[in-house]
């Protein structure tokens, strides 16, 4: 499987998101010839390769009219400490621009309209994210610093490098937000601001005990929030690419965003195994338990029999689930079950990847499945397809399933 690990150990941003998948592609200066061609009003692309902490890496800079636009602390080599990450997302001109006028920019890109429609979707996440903050009608919301050209086309051209490079998952580390405050067109804000973190609810992130600097900014969060199938450390796989995007400020630690492209071909999770003793239930009340369990969301549930005090027949039952769905199945233990306990085990899960494919049949569609991985490829037929054309034919399924493979 394809896979794009996102690493935010010095935050997100939209300029250094971008310009760390850019350093994925073999030859970076044609993909910025590319997004050069993509037709947004003033606005022209730039790569700079640029050093921090002896790391080098991608600086995607945007010229808007020949200019680029920075917050006065780093134009006048002030103390960094509260500004922003983002080199373009504090900027001065400030258009305020409404959501609708956005979307017009948007539709006169000359690009794709899958591209176009992430783009839009980002900044839907932006607006959700302001009027939940400032109490006002998304309709009514006008952008700041985010509305600026610049952001505009940070956030374009990420959403066109994740186009192109098409990963088939895209998992995200833990975030750093920084600390201290940010200065905003709202004013002096404590970071992450308001917006920032309403957009990274759900998204595990930690605040820095050494940077009193905004390392997350709106458009980094929307962008990670939009686009991450999951949140976790790197997963075990195979590296082909990495690329390094910078940020503008140099802090002790190494300011920028790693984007690691590789292959994970199996797939592996941390899973709960929920354990308890039962020697006083019938058959038809351990069938139920397991049934309601299933319900709940468990992975697997299943009985051993077994030998329980002063030599009585009993039955162990076993749940296991994902470890966000600990406190329901624990609750739902208790409730069907008699145990007065629950032992708990954390595991390693590891499975083949899936997918059901219909194929065409005399019958009319069936669904297969398939699953592979670890040098293996199985594959079955859907037994309720198989079972409602047995009824419907009166032939047996192993016919069935022997006529249609054939």
């Amino acid at each position: 499987m394809k896979t794009l690990y996102l690493e935010c150990k010095m935050g997100a941003a939209g300029d250094m998101l971008g310009a760390a998948i850019l350093g994925l592609f073999d030859d970076s200066e044609a993909i910025v010839n590319e997004l050069n061609t993509i037709g947004i009003d003033g606005v022209e692309y730039k790569l700079e390769i640029t050093d921090k902490c002896g790391i080098q890496g991608n600086h995607l800079r945007v010229l808007v009219h020949g200019k680029e636009e920075l917050p006065d602390d780093i134009h006048e080599g002030h103390d960094h400490s509260n500004a922003s990450q983002h080199d373009v997302e504090n900027h001065q001109d400030h258009a305020h621009r409404t959501l609708y006028e956005i979307e017009d920019i948007i539709e006169n890109m000359n690009l794709d309209k899958e591209i176009k429609s992430d783009i839009r979707e980002v900044y839907e996440l932006i607006a959700e994210a302001e009027s939940s903050v400032h109490g006002v009608a998304v309709d009514k919301i006008h952008f700041h610093e985010v509305g600026d050209m610049d952001a505009i086309a940070d956030i374009t051209a990420t959403c066109y490098l994740m186009h192109k490079l098409s990963p088939d998952k895209i998992i995200v580390s833990p975030i750093n937000v920084g600390s201290g405050v940010v200065k905003t067109a709202h004013g002096i804000l404590p970071v992450p601001a308001p917006a920032t973190a309403h957009l990274l609810m759900e998204i595990p992130y930690y605040e820095s005990e050494v940077i009193k600097s905004e390392l997350c900014t709106p458009t980094g969060a929307a962008l990670i929030k939009y686009f991450a199938d999951e949140y976790s450390a790197q997963p075990v796989m195979t590296v082909k690419k990495i690329g390094y995007g910078t940020g503008n400020k140099d802090f002790p630690q190494a300011n920028v965003l790693r984007a690691v492209l590789g292959e994970t071909t199996d797939e592996s999770e941390y899973v709960l195994e929920l354990i308890c003793n039962i020697d006083d239930m019938t058959a038809e009340e351990i069938g139920f338990a397991t049934e309601m369990l299933f319900e709940a969301g468990a992975l697997e549930v299943y009985t051993i029999a077994a030998d329980m005090k002063k030599n009585r027949p009993g039955t162990l039952l076993y749940c296991v689930c994902k470890q966000d769905s600990r406190e329901l199945m624990i609750e739902k233990i208790f409730k069907y079950t008699t145990t007065l306990g629950i032992r708990e085990n954390v595991c390693n899960r590891y499975v083949l990847a899936r997918e059901v494919k219909k194929i065409d049949t005399p019958y009319g569609e069936v669904r297969k499945k398939y699953a592979y991985g670890y040098n293996v490829t199985r594959s079955k037929l859907e037994y309720e397809d198989l079972a409602g054309i047995a009824r419907r034919t009166g032939k047996s399924i192993i016919d069935l399933k022997k006529e249609i493979e054939e």
